[in-house]
């Protein structure tokens, strides 16, 4: 078997190059939820991120005939949702200051409310909490390194940045991380 030989063509992706309208939706079922949680911890916007996810389908289902089949459809789709959110996070910046109610930014379920649930899952929360207040270069440096598992290359080229610049700001945002994490009341109780 060559290495150039695609590995990632199921029959549900023969189905949508073939313009299957529920293979179409049945791959859309399998990945959406996971693209939206992509799309929503770069942009910070509930229907902003819809939006982005919806788009990335699009996109992604008009130029399926570019799809190799060499990486999964789930990575490829992933790359997709990164441009377009990266894409509509220079166009807030852009749009200027948003409201101080859409600067607080929360997961799901407050972390007080977590203390039922193991220790790692209140760890985890208070993580993904502290990297969401981190200043928006640092959160979507951490996200897109830590969360996203994407190079310090893929983020500077996404982000349009030297790479020494690229690793500069992970590095301070990892610091300003620990620094908040390690001060932080509930992180002391855990």
């Amino acid at each position: 078997m060559s290495l150039k030989e695609p590995t990632h063509i199921t029959p549900l992706i023969k189905d949508c190059l073939h313009g299957d309208v529920k293979a179409q939706y049945a791959l859309y079922e399998q990945y959406h939820k996971a693209m939206y949680n992509v799309a929503w911890r770069i942009v910070k916007e509930t229907h902003e991120a819809e939006d982005v996810m919806q788009e990335a389908f699009i996109s992604a289902f008009k130029k399926l005939d570019q799809f190799s089949g060499q990486v999964s459809f789930g990575a490829w789709l992933k790359k997709i949702v990164i441009n377009k959110a990266i894409v509509a996070f220079r166009k807030q910046k852009k749009e200027g200051p948003i409201s101080l109610e859409e600067e607080i930014y929360k997961i799901p379920g407050p972390v007080a409310d977590a203390t039922n649930q193991k220790d790692n899952e209140k760890k985890a929360a208070l993580v993904l909490e502290t990297i969401a207040s981190l200043k928006e270069n640092y959160r979507v440096s951490l996200t897109l390194h830590l969360i996203e598992g994407l190079t310090h290359e893929e983020v500077s080229e996404l982000l349009d940045i030297s790479s020494s610049n690229c690793r500069t700001t992970f590095s301070r945002a990892k610091e300003q991380l620990r620094k908040k994490i390690e001060t932080h009341p509930l992180w002391k109780n855990l």
